[in-house]
């Protein structure tokens, strides 16, 4: 959290991206709450691309461009 708040500054100005820290304490509610919509469906998970792990810094590369949509997954 600290190097957020150290380089948050600079990387705004690089890149001209915002950061900002979210911290939340979840409660037993929330997290039945959400146990609850992934069961039922309505939460899923979006996969943007699949990488082997033998092309990790090309993986690392595209996360870092910003242009990633969803998950980027590395396959062993």
């Amino acid at each position: 959290m600290l190097q957020i708040l150290l380089l948050g500054a600079w990387i705004r100005g690089t890149t001209g991206k915002k950061i900002r820290i979210l911290a939340v304490q979840p409660s037993n509610e929330d997290v039945v709450f959400m146990k609850e919509l992934i069961e039922a469906g309505k939460v899923t998970t979006v996969i943007d691309k699949t990488y082997p792990l033998s092309e990790v810094p090309e993986a690392f590369g595209y996360v870092g461009e910003g242009d990633a949509r969803g998950k980027v997954v590395i396959t062993v």
